[in-house]
C-alpha cells in the first residue's frame, strides 16, 4: 500500500477546497475529465435499455454486438481488420484494462518500460505486479519520442512490456508511422509485448494520430486500448476496448473473468450507439476543443509564456517559467490567480519543469481565467 499513498492530485484538490472554503473563486484546469454532453443518440439508446427489466443481469463480457461493432469501428476509421471473437475485448474503461494487463504478463521482478512523463495508472498497474518501471525519457528535442536506442542491453533482456501514449497524457504529442515501425522491430527483436493507450484518438486538430494496430506487424507484438470516455464524453460510463494480439487478450480476458462480471448491459447498447453514431458530433467536438485551445495558446503567448501549440488531446504542456519547479509554480497560480494546474513532477522525473494544463471548461471560463491571469502581473516580474 506504500506504493499507493496520496497523490499530488489528492494534495492539489485539498488546497483547491480550503480556497474554495475560504471565498474565493477557482477555475480548475487540472482535470481530465470531459465537461461535454454524449452524442443525442447516446443517452436516447441508454434511457431507452435501462427500462428493460431483462438487461439487469450479469453481462459477464462484452456481446457479439458490441466486439463486431468495435470491430467495424476499427475498419472503417483506422483500415484495421480485426476478428471480433479474439482480438476485440471489452472493458470498464480502458484504465481497467491497462492496470491489469501487468499482472498477466510480468513476474515480479520483471521491467516494464513506461513513458515519462506518463500518465499515473501506468505506475499503479507495474506496482501492482511487482515488477519494475524503466523510464523512456519523453524530451522535446526529441518530439516527445522516446529515444529506444538509449535502452540497455540488459534492460532489454529484462523487459516484457513497453507502455505507449499518442496522442499524449499529459503531453500532448503525437506519433508518426515511422516511430511505430520502429516500435514493432523493437518489440520484434527483444520479445516484447507493446501496449499502446490510445485513448485520445479522436481528439486531434490538425492529423488523424496513427493507430499502432495499422502500421504492419503490430499486431503480431501488441495491443491497443480505447475508450469512449474522450471520444464520446462517456467517463462516467466505464466502457473502453482492447485490440490486437488474441494471445495477449486472451490472458487478459481469462484475469477479467475472476475480477468483474462485465459493464452493465444498457450502457453497452450506448457504447454501439456512440460507434456508430453518423452525425458530425466528432468533428463538432473537435471544433469545440481547438477554439478552446487556442483561448488558452493565445492568451498566455500574449503575456509572454512561450507555449507549444498542442497538435492534439485535451492538454497543454507548458514550461515553467524559471526559477519555479513545476509545483512552487502551480501552487504560486492557485495563491495569485485562483487557476488550479497539474505539475509535471506528478508524472514523472521528466515531467519537471512544465505544467499540464487542461481543456475540460468553457470558453467564457477560460477567458476568465486568462484576464485573472494578466491581472495578477505573474508575468511582468
Amino acid at each position: 500500500m506504500k506504493d499507493f499513498e496520496t497523490s499530488i492530485f489528492n494534495e492539489l484538490a485539498i488546497y483547491k477546497k480550503q480556497k474554495m472554503d475560504a471565498g474565493e473563486e477557482m477555475i480548475d484546469l487540472s482535470i481530465g475529465s470531459p465537461d461535454l454532453s454524449p452524442p443525442k443518440s447516446v443517452m436516447e439508446e441508454l434511457s431507452t435499455y435501462v427500462k428493460d427489466p431483462t438487461l439487469f443481469k450479469y453481462s459477464l463480457e462484452g456481446t457479439d454486438e458490441l466486439l463486431d461493432t468495435i470491430s467495424s469501428y476499427y475498419k472503417l476509421r483506422y483500415n484495421v481488420e480485426l476478428e471480433a471473437d479474439n482480438e476485440v475485448l471489452m472493458v470498464m474503461g480502458s484504465q481497467d484494462g491497462l492496470v491489469h494487463l501487468p499482472v498477466v504478463l510480468a513476474n515480479p521482478g520483471d521491467i516494464i518500460l513506461v513513458p515519462d512523463p506518463g500518465y499515473t495508472a501506468y505506475a499503479a498497474g507495474i506496482s501492482m505486479a511487482g515488477a519494475t518501471p524503466y523510464p523512456m525519457p519523453l524530451l522535446q528535442e526529441n518530439n516527445y519520442l522516446p529515444d529506444l536506442t538509449l535502452i540497455p542491453e540488459d534492460v532489454r533482456l529484462k523487459a516484457k512490456m513497453m507502455i505507449l501514449n499518442y496522442p499524449g497524457n499529459p503531453i500532448p504529442a503525437v506519433a508518426t508511422k515511422e516511430f511505430f515501425e520502429e516500435v514493432v522491430h523493437f518489440a520484434r527483436q527483444n520479445d516484447i509485448v507493446v501496449l499502446h493507450d490510445f485513448a485520445y484518438s479522436e481528439l486531434y486538430f490538425d492529423r488523424k494520430p496513427i493507430s499502432f494496430l495499422s502500421v504492419p506487424g503490430a499486431k503480431e507484438v501488441g495491443i491497443e486500448f480505447n475508450s469512449l470516455s474522450k471520444s464520446f464524453n462517456m467517463a462516467g460510463c466505464r466502457i473502453g476496448y482492447v485490440t490486437g494480439n488474441s494471445e495477449v487478450i486472451e490472458g487478459l480476458n481469462r484475469l477479467k473473468s475472476n475480477l468483474d462480471y462485465g459493464v452493465f448491459l444498457p450502457i453497452q447498447k450506448a457504447a454501439i450507439a456512440a460507434l456508430n453514431d453518423s452525425s458530425s458530433f466528432s468533428d463538432d467536438l473537435r471544433a469545440t476543443y481547438k477554439k478552446r485551445r487556442d483561448i488558452l495558446v493565445e492568451g498566455l503567448q500574449s503575456l509572454g509564456w512561450k507555449i507549444d501549440v498542442p497538435q492534439a488531446s485535451m492538454f497543454i504542456w507548458a514550461k515553467v517559467p524559471s526559477p519555479y519547479t513545476s509545483t512552487e509554480f502551480a501552487y504560486q497560480l492557485m495563491d495569485q490567480t485562483g487557476i488550479v494546474t497539474t505539475p509535471g513532477i506528478a508524472f514523472g522525473k521528466y515531467g519537471e519543469g512544465y505544467l499540464r494544463i487542461s481543456l475540460v471548461q468553457q470558453e467564457a471560463v477560460l477567458q476568465k481565467a486568462m484576464l485573472k491571469l494578466k491581472e495578477s502581473g505573474i508575468f511582468q516580474r
